[in-house]
């Protein structure tokens, strides 16, 4: 009854069973690793049975205390160095935890191997079992010397020892399932391992090393692995948020391309080797317009129409209502070969003609409309995959392919010619200025490019959002202020700066990006 109602011995309890536990976490470590050597229902059976067994060699060895202190007696003696039987055991048991170690981590690092999973070999549950039980007996002078230290009755050392052991008992299937959840976990336990085998073995040879340094090692190596999960884990967040699509093209292009160009002094080397050398890298490695059009092909499956086609506001059409003069000059000074032909405005679509047989038409003074609706035009909805497009594309023999909304209302055009921009790049026509133009620390860009083009020249992410609600340039920057900036006006998104240079009540016409490092 004292023993319950005195807080000295609650107090000294409480100090058992935190250094118990503390002073058991090696010989946790240890059964984790060696148990995944066994058939997985075969685990939780190991752990219980090497947990319960360190229990009982501790109680045992916790009644012989008496004969555990002669231990210290001096029993070999090699020149200056003196081994009592406490510091035999201990090095024997050091380096049998090295050699655990070892082992464990040459498995870890070989990968010559390449063992499939339906073909491994277990280790033999009794010799499990048995290495176990090896370990515990080592483990076990610590945790009894500990306990005769701090307190001298027997029956609270035994208490403390089998809470510690319960505590144990109940935390090594989440320490074994957080472990085999985080494979680079099992490294950092197994160096845990070589660095106490190295403790004990120093600890048997004469030279003490302070628990609390071991301790802070490993506490401050589990704070570096914790930020290192943490960094993983937000990169993977950050990979699922990229469609599946560009996250493949990106795969395909690390594996194929090497990224080992060397930075080659010519002062140093002679001339004709680092040409050489400079061939040969080149050579091997994939230049930038092929690594766009195979980001491109990856991802042209992904992409939305309003994203490669035409937008309205720069379709050439031909109103038929006006003078055969007048179309004729505009068919003339266009360098376009195919026009659609409309009644007034141009959702009235008549059909498609090119321009070499609307001539020939005018001359002969043909009816433009009867002429026109000889081709009617391919419409396709806004909503259309560009898998279906490329099939559409492929029956419309040449000619292109006319978009428009649910309302009927036309939003642009697409040509073979613009899906093949969206896999190769731009080809500006000749009356076009291209839509990105490079300069020494940025790029002038109008406001109507293409968001996908843009990414791939500039090497960046997080551009095109998930819904592809913006297609081009204007639109993402519209988007984020919520109205059309003036001309002058700066928006930062991520490392990127835009500056308007350029724009209209309407809409934005030139934006220049800088990279902010």
């Amino acid at each position: 009854m004292e023993l319950i109602l005195d807080p000295s011995n609650w107090a000294a309890l409480l100090t058992l069973i935190v250094l118990e536990v503390t002073l058991g976490i090696d010989n946790l470590l240890f059964i984790t690793i060696i148990s995944n050597k066994l058939p997985v229902y075969q685990r939780d059976k190991a752990r219980i049975i090497g947990l319960s067994l360190a229990l009982c060699i501790r109680l045992i060895l916790l009644s012989l205390v008496s004969w555990i202190t002669t231990l210290n007696n001096t029993v070999l003696q090699i020149k200056s160095l003196q081994f009592s039987s406490k510091d035999i055991i201990l090095l024997l048991g050091g380096l049998f935890l090295l050699f655990k170690a070892i082992t464990e981590l040459n498995d870890r690092l070989d990968h010559s191997k390449n063992i499939k999973i339906e073909n491994k070999t277990y280790t033999s549950f009794w010799f499990v079992i048995f290495q176990i039980i090896l370990l515990d007996v080592i483990f076990s002078l610590d945790s009894i010397i500990t306990s005769v230290g701090v307190v001298n009755k027997l029956s609270m050392m035994i208490i403390s020892m089998i809470i510690a052991m319960i505590i144990m008992l109940f935390a090594a299937k989440v320490i074994t399932k957080f472990i085999n959840d985080h494979p680079t976990i099992v490294l950092l336990c197994i160096s845990f391992l070589l660095m106490i085998g190295l403790s004990l073995i120093a600890e048997a040879t004469g030279f003490f090393i302070p628990k609390g340094y071991l301790y802070t090692a490993v506490v401050f190596s589990t704070l570096i692995e914790l930020f290192n999960q943490i960094a993983r884990r937000n990169f993977i967040r950050y990979q699922s948020s990229l469609p599946m699509r560009k996250r493949l093209a990106e795969i395909v292009i690390k594996l194929m391309t090497k990224k080992s160009k060397k930075h080659i002094n010519t002062n140093e080397i002679d001339k004709k080797k680092y040409y050489i050398e400079n061939y040969k890298l080149e050579n091997e490695e994939f230049k930038d317009e092929e690594r766009y059009m195979m980001r491109g092909v990856l991802t042209l499956a992904g992409r939305s129409i309003r994203s490669i086609m035409t937008p309205r506001g720069e379709i050439s059409w031909v109103n038929s209502e006006n003078e055969n003069k007048k179309i004729r000059r505009q068919l003339l000074k266009s360098p376009h070969s195919l026009f659609p032909v409309c009644k007034g405005e141009l959702d009235e679509i008549i059909g498609i003609v090119r321009a070499k047989e609307l001539l020939i038409a005018l001359e002969k003074k043909i009816d433009i409309l009867h002429f026109s609706a000889k081709t009617p035009p391919i419409i396709i909805p806004d909503t259309l995959d560009t898998i279906n497009l490329l099939k559409i594309l492929r029956k419309s023999k040449g000619n292109f392919v006319m978009v428009t909304n649910e309302f009927g209302a036309v939003q642009g055009l697409i040509t073979p010619l613009d899906v093949l921009e969206a896999i190769a790049g731009e080809f500006p026509d000749a009356d076009e200025t291209p839509d990105v133009i490079e300069e020494k620390n940025s790029w002038l860009v109008k406001g109507n490019t293409d968001l996908h083009s843009l990414e791939q020249l500039l090497n960046v992410n997080k551009l095109v959002d998930k819904e592809e609600k913006c297609a081009s340039l204007a639109g993402l920057l519209i988007s984020k202020i919520g109205s059309i900036p003036n001309t002058g006006k700066t928006i930062k998104i991520n490392n990127l700066k835009f500056t308007i240079l350029k724009s209209t009540e309407y809409q934005i016409k030139l934006v220049r990006i800088k990279k902010i490092s």
